[in-house]
């Protein structure tokens, strides 16, 4: 069965983008609301939720924590900080993929543009039609609504199956590509599902798809009016026949957390093969080598899950093992070694038969591992103010766009080089971040809060979205200028 809550549904969040091309835009001021937005930044994001007596009446809530509302003349307005009657709006969703919101209490439509938008009108025209842009982290696991499964690349196949109990390894890894308000989705292997089911290096319209909502759940329109839906007993991801979504045709993006493997300083992974104990005595990274890293929003503590489900524990006598209850670890980042600190506040280091132990008051090589991040080959980061992304006309990096550019994270000892269109990233003297390096410079990855991550750069600093939404490479500390979703 599927991971039981554990990999939480994506809240769906999203960017309005009316007729003119313009994003629909939550003012701080006055919690006026206009369609002037150009790009898709913090106030542009809209949170869909749903009403829990009629699930297919929707409320639409502002980056304020208001909700978008309608008064009986069609006035437009975003204050109310809980869910009232003239909140209430119905999605119509159009052949091209648009949306139309009718007013639940009035039958009216909402449209316009710049400062005049209203819900006034009585028929839904080009004025009334709005484009869908997603504003969550593209990168995330796809689970069949109804077969409780989850969506891997079969190489051996060369198709995305949907049979997976547990999204598990690099394989589970989905990225959404958005162009031109459609969605393409990308294998960890870089290739485009294409709508017969097969996988293609290109983008054509075959690979393109338009996102329509159901009941909170996704469904994929392809270019013939079909939606994708898995077939057959391996679950082949592909166009079928029905030109309506069912429950057959709907899926859930869920988030994706990191997965690692760690090597003990005796060379060998560290695995659950041999029982319950938890020991590095292993030579081949496999699913037994591979831990998913749940990281507690409160204590912002790390606990690690093996494929089978179950927790590292610390029992008696210091040693870890594995089953239903977990141990929450903290980690600490020592360059290109981390160091896990369990809760009997000793830290865990490998014995000479390679079993775990939190048994050591101090750091030393036996309690130092190498940590390898597995299921991040494309990297794409998001911060408080956008993705980054190629700056149009210089070799920086800006960290404010609402488009992304994929870059690939490539391992390096425990360090990682970051690379894009064959070049490298650096930072300059200046403390720009640019990517255009002929050598690969190194960068750290550390894992601090659920889902977001800091990245020391080789100088000791950390890597920041400045005031100006340039990627810099001078912070001297983690705030909120330097975590980053990915």
């Amino acid at each position: 069965m599927p991971t039981n809550g554990v990999n939480r549904a994506l809240k769906l969040q999203f960017g309005l983008i009316n007729y003119e091309n313009r994003y629909l835009t939550a003012e701080a001021f006055g919690f006026k609301v206009n369609a002037s937005g150009v790009s898709m930044k913090k106030k542009q994001i809209w949170t869909l939720e749903q009403d829990e007596q009629d699930g297919q009446v929707v409320f639409l809530r502002s980056h304020l924590l208001r909700y978008l509302a309608s008064d009986k003349d069609g006035k437009i307005i975003c204050e109310a900080d809980k869910p009232d009657p003239e909140c209430r709006f119905l999605i119509v969703p159009q052949s091209d993929g648009r949306w139309a919101l009718q007013s639940v209490p009035y039958l009216r439509y909402f449209g316009g543009s710049a400062d005049y938008l209203s819900c006034f009108s009585q028929a839904i025209g080009e004025q009334e039609l709005w484009a869908v842009h997603l504003a969550l982290h593209p990168q995330a696991s796809l689970l069949s609504v109804a077969r409780k499964r989850y969506a891997h690349l079969s190489s051996s196949d060369g198709e995305i199956s949907v049979d997976s109990n547990i999204p598990w390894g690099v394989d589970s890894l989905v990225t959404l590509v958005y162009l031109d308000g459609k969605y393409s989705l990308k294998t960890c292997d870089s290739r485009f599902l294409r709508n017969d089911g097969k996988l293609v290096k290109e983008s054509t319209n075959a690979t393109c798809f338009t996102l329509e909502l159901k009941s909170g759940k996704l469904a994929f329109k392809d270019c013939d009016g079909k939606y994708l839906t898995p077939v057959g007993p391996t679950g082949t991801l592909r166009s079928g026949r029905c030109s309506k979504p069912g429950k057959d045709e709907l899926f859930d993006l869920e988030e994706s957390h990191p997965q690692v493997i760690f090597q003990a300083a005796n060379k060998r992974f560290v695995s659950v093969k041999q029982g319950v104990s938890i020991s590095a005595n292993q030579d081949v990274e496999t699913d037994m080598e591979t831990f998913q890293m749940e990281i507690d929003k409160a204590s912002k503590k790390s606990m690690f899950r093996t494929n089978g489900g179950s927790y590292w524990t610390l029992v008696t006598h210091g040693e870890i093992h594995y089953n239903s209850f977990n141990t929450m670890f903290d980690i600490e980042w020592r360059g290109k070694r981390v160091a896990l600190k369990a809760s009997n506040g000793k830290y865990v280091c490998t014995k000479k038969n390679g079993q775990l132990s939190a048994v050591s008051d101090a750091v030393g090589d036996d309690e130092l591992f190498l940590m390898k991040l597995i299921n991040r080959p494309m990297l794409i980061l998001r911060g408080e103010n956008g993705f980054v992304c190629h700056h149009k006309n210089s070799n920086a990096l800006d960290a404010n766009r609402s488009i992304y550019d994929i870059f690939w994270l490539i391992f390096n000892d425990g360090a990682y080089n970051i690379k894009s269109h064959g070049k490298f990233w650096y930072v300059s003297s200046s403390g720009l971040v640019c990517s255009d390096g002929e050598k690969s410079e190194d960068f750290f990855l550390e894992f601090l809060e659920h889902g977001r991550i800091a990245i020391k750069s080789s100088n000791g600093k950390y890597l920041r979205g400045d005031q100006g939404g340039t990627l810099m490479g001078d912070g001297a500390s983690v705030d909120a200028s330097s975590l980053w979703e990915y």
